[in-house]
């Protein structure tokens, strides 16, 4: 009957073990079942006599010198336990060695508190030998004493220069011979096992649990959810995870609660969310309970993947079953409704939030800030830092910094400033993220001096710039056309050994090309080639832009081809310029073509283009195509300048259609107001 339970159990793990092979986590769900239902556990099957008897502890006998040495310090330690242990032992020091300490501790094992002063009296005068530590992390353990016996485990193994193998196999080899006469109590097979975790030497942690299964012995769930824990934090051994998962619970631990959170945590990590789901019931058929952390790890993993709705039927069944959201909970979900967009649906889950008697914390407030700016909602945004202030939750910097971002994008930099004055006045250090913000705002702001004195003090707060403070720069100095300074700071930049990216060589180029410099922008273009620096649709816009400016289409159609024939695929901006550039050279054809690729890969017309385009085809007296244009373009929603409305006025009115007549009239009086410019149809924004 033995052997049949033993076969049965090994061809089970044969099959969990063929799951898991399969590459995916999936199929670990029903082997594990599989397991779990059908497997014999291994130390149930094997009975009581197949486990290994612990060894009789028989240390080296002491000589009849000896002994009388033992008695004499027992003795005197026992009678004269009031005075201090130095001055007892004192007469005893020079005749002392590594083996008196063993023989005193089997006369002194029943008084916890004189081995533990005898211990530390024998520590001050040289090294315990192993097998004396291990007597006495056997005595605290039997105490329950876990703190002392889990220090003097640890002491041993922060030992520089360790041979770990070696060690361990010396350590373990000295627990097991002093278990049975010095303390007799499992745990501390689970406090040596929790050491071996935490000190990050998981390869002989597992070596010790399959050791102790030859003894009969299995660790607790608490510390095989420490081994667990840890495996969950390398996001590379996901499959070993969940092999162990499988392999402990055949040998007998009985995973808890806390056991599946862990492994529905890891699934989640990994964006597996939809692996993690069905552990809920597997919990319960294995009599664990789902817990508020069992539900939010899944809300927060579905969170993280964007899937709204199951959140909300997950938060659902969770309150069906009596549990209530925690923090967690509540930030995981107004995380998800800021990166979407939903700020003000996330303000209310705020609201809920309080209302639940559960405090939000900074991190809260500074998502919900910086969403609330990330829609263009300063005044909201700022309206939750002074609620945050007034219900007493410290900013930190990173709330500071969101706050500054802001402020600079909204272009409000004389309250950016004053903020940051704030931050440094609590003592929070600024990073290079908040001080490029800045940089930035005095950019925008045509203070470019300021920004310069900023970098000065990021230095000075030994904070170096980065690839985007200096990219901030050179573009402020390029609009400002000062070229030599931007050449400047590239070669400074380059000097520290930061790599400019093609975000900061397409700053340079566009100040090539605003300034006139289109020789220096195509010398920039073939250097960032030979360099293996690969531009994007930006850098070749820059050029077309102005060469379409000059009407110079030609060159602008040898860029074109250029880009393409390096891989680089057009963006809306490069379509837009090259019709409207097509369209002011009267290249009607060439316009049109582009038009109808745009619209095929998903790229919309500006109102610019459509009435540059429109107007084409009117002066080449091709009115349907402008009529079937036109009215595209209203259907866009965009607004057609003045010009065109008086045309299509004209035209209907021709046409003898007073409805449509009256309608564009309407519409040309409430969109554009007699006030406004009318674009000449030698007028051209070419938008970047």
């Amino acid at each position: 009957m033995k052997r049949c339970a033993i076969i049965f159990s090994a061809h089970c793990y044969q099959v969990f073990s063929f799951h898991l092979r399969l590459g995916s986590a999936t199929n670990f769900l029903p082997a594990l079942l599989f397991l779990e239902n059908n497997c014999v556990r291994k130390l149930s099957s094997f009975g009581s006599n197949s486990a290994r008897p612990f060894p009789d502890y028989s240390p080296k006998k002491p000589s009849i010198r000896d002994s009388e040495l033992v008695y004499n310090i027992s003795t005197a330690i026992k009678q004269r336990r009031s005075e201090p242990l130095r001055c007892i032992l004192k007469p005893f020091e020079s005749r002392f060695r590594p083996n008196h300490l063993i023989w005193v501790l089997m006369d002194i094992k029943n008084d916890y508190k004189l081995v533990l002063d005898f211990f530390e009296w024998s520590c001050l005068h040289r090294d315990p030998s192993l097998e004396a530590r291990c007597i006495v992390i056997q005595i605290a353990a039997a105490e329950k004493d876990p703190k002392m016996a889990h220090g003097l485990i640890r002491d041993f193994w922060r030992k520089p220069s360790l041979d770990i193998s070696l060690s361990f196999a010396h350590f373990l080899e000295n627990l097991i011979y002093t278990y049975k006469d010095w303390g007799s109590s499992p745990y501390v097979f689970d406090i040596f096992f929790q050491v071996l975790i935490e000190v990050g030497i998981l390869g002989e942690a597992r070596k010790l649990f399959d050791k102790l299964l030859n003894y009969g012995l299995v660790l607790s769930c608490d510390s095989c959810n420490l081994f667990l824990s840890r495996l969950s934090n390398n996001l590379d051994e996901l499959k070993k995870l969940l092999k162990v998962f499988g392999e402990f619970s055949e040998v007998g631990v009985c995973w808890n609660t806390a056991s599946y959170n862990i492994i529905m945590h890891s699934l989640c990590q990994r964006g597996k969310v939809k692996e993690a789901h069905p552990l809920l019931l597997q919990m319960e058929l294995r009599g664990c309970v789902p817990d508020v952390i069992s539900y939010s790890t899944l809300i927060n993993g579905y969170c993280q993947s964007g899937e709204l709705q199951v959140v909300l039927k997950v938060i659902e069944e969770m309150q069906v079953r009596g549990l209530n959201p925690n923090a967690f909970t509540f930030n995981s979900i107004i995380l998800l409704l800021c990166k979407s967009g939903k700020v003000l649906d996330a303000e209310r889950v705020l609201r809920e939030m309080i209302c639940q008697g559960i405090v939000p914390d900074n991190v809260v407030y500074t998502t919900l800030i910086d969403g609330f700016y990330k829609v263009g909602n300063s005044t909201a945004a700022y309206r939750l830092f002074d609620e945050m202030r007034g219900q007493e939750i410290s900013p930190d910097f990173i709330t500071f910094t969101t706050l500054v971002c802001g402020l600079c994008q909204t272009g409000n930099i004389a309250e950016a400033d004053k903020l940051f004055q704030e931050m440094l006045n609590r003592g929070l250090e600024p990073d290079e993220v908040t001080y490029t913000a800045l940089i930035d705002g005095y950019c925008k702001a045509g203070n470019i001096v300021q920004a310069v004195k900023l970098v000065e003090d990021m230095e000075m707060a030994r904070i170096n710039p980065d690839t985007y403070t200096y990219t901030t720069l050179m573009d402020a100095y390029c609009k400002y056309g000062e070229m030599v300074k931007a050449h400047e700071l590239l070669r400074e930049m380059l000097d520290r050994g930061l790599q400019p990216t093609v975000v900061t060589f397409n700053v340079l180029m566009n100040g090539f090309c605003v300034l006139g410099m289109l020789e220096g922008g195509e010398r920039l273009l073939k250097w960032m080639l030979e360099k293996g620096i690969m531009p994007n649709a930006t850098s070749y816009n820059s050029l077309m832009k102005q060469y379409c400016i000059r009407n110079n289409m030609r060159a602008t159609t040898e860029i074109y081809k250029g880009m393409c024939g390096q891989g680089v695929l057009p963006n809306g901006n490069t379509y837009n310029i090259l019709i409207k550039g097509h369209c002011k050279a009267r290249n009607m054809k060439e316009a049109w073509f582009l038009h109808k690729e745009m619209l095929e890969k998903g790229f919309n017309l500006t109102a610019d283009t459509y009435n540059v385009l429109i107007k084409g085809f009117i002066k080449r007296k091709k009115h349907l195509e402008a009529k079937n244009l036109f009215k595209e373009m209203r259907d866009e929603g965009l607004i057609a300048d003045r010009e065109l409305y008086y045309i299509f006025i004209d035209m209907t009115f021709d046409e003898g259609n007073t409805d449509m007549t009256l309608e564009l009239c309407d519409e040309a009086i409430e969109k554009c107001l007699v006030d406004g410019p009318i674009m000449g149809t030698d007028d051209y924004n070419f938008n970047m």
